[in-house]
């Protein structure tokens, strides 16, 4: 179909060495029809989020091209940081934007799986909508026990790739993929150090420990800020909106007599989600997005 658009959020392993981030996210401002729209690198996470779209042969083709510069430089072997990984390029997610439907998506990223497998060595699992196995749709199944656990766990039947062989590559690890909905990569930082709480913390808001639905999060421990944090994965905002999760956490902390300090969007986020938070806290009544200019005058665009 003519005018197909795609988004992806590809996550790289390095957060600490800007040579390497820069060679990395070259491909994405060189390659006619893919738009690099946002790129962060954290140190404490010691990942790279970008975030590109546009056309998915171009997309697809910078991809490929920034993952062998990633395995190039990335060694896992030597690798730390406090964010869960399992490779050099830990995860691709590809996101329907425009004339695509997420079917189309889904078939895109198996493909995909199977081009970047011969073209990198790397095992390649899929997820979210591309899952090939019900309990894979969950990015923290694939990722359980992290890179150091997969390594030694690979050959076990239940932990085999579905592209590639049944083994890590010996410096770039595994690699997932697959078709999602929108996520929004949204932290709340905290002020006090004591990582037992934030884990805690974070405990009560996740869904797979009894929190919100559509929210992933884990509590770690920020070293080079002196500052705990609420790492999450909103992949539905619309059922659960930034300022209801912000506001539990608020709630939680409260008791053990902590403050939130800040909170961060990591990489992109729907004007929509923005708008929703903005709202709530303002207290607007049947605010609309039609009522923010540039987003209306986008729309008559």
């Amino acid at each position: 179909m003519a005018g197909e658009l795609i988004e992806c959020v590809p996550n790289f392993s390095e957060g600490r060495r800007l040579e390497v981030i820069e060679e990395i996210i070259a491909p994405f401002r060189k390659e006619r029809g893919c738009v690099l729209l946002d790129y962060r690198a954290d140190p404490d996470h010691n990942r790279l989020v970008v975030t590109i779209a546009g056309e998915p042969k171009a997309v697809q083709q910078a991809l490929l091209e920034a993952s062998l510069r990633a395995v190039k430089n990335i060694n896992m072997e030597n690798h730390r940081g406090s964010h869960p990984r399992i490779g050099a390029v830990d995860v691709i997610p590809f996101v329907p934007l425009r004339n695509i439907s997420m079917m189309k998506c889904v078939e895109l990223s198996l493909n995909f799986g199977r081009v970047f497998n011969q073209q990198t060595g790397i095992p390649v699992y899929f997820y979210e909508e591309s899952a090939q196995r019900p309990e894979r749709r969950r990015l923290e199944v694939i990722r359980k026990g992290q890179y150091e656990t997969l390594k030694a766990e690979v050959k076990k039947p239940e932990r085999h790739p579905d592209i590639g062989k049944t083994e890590l590559h010996p410096t770039a690890g595994a690699t997932v993929i697959g078709a999602r909905k929108f996520l929004i990569a949204y932290n709340v930082n905290l002020d006090t150090e004591n990582e037992e709480v934030v884990k805690f913390i974070a405990k009560a808001v996740r869904a797979s420990s009894g929190g919100f639905c559509n929210v992933k999060g884990i509590g770690i421990y920020l070293k080079e800020r002196g500052i705990t944090q609420v790492s999450m994965n909103i992949t539905d905002f619309e059922r659960n909106p930034l300022y209801r999760v912000t506001e539990l956490i608020r709630v939680e902390a409260k008791r053990w007599g902590i403050q939130v300090l800040e909170t961060e969007v990591y990489g992109m986020i729907p004007a929509a989600a923005i708008v929703e938070s903005l709202s709530y806290y303002l207290q607007i009544k049947d605010f609309s997005p039609d009522q923010v200019i540039e987003l209306r005058l986008l729309d008559l665009i």
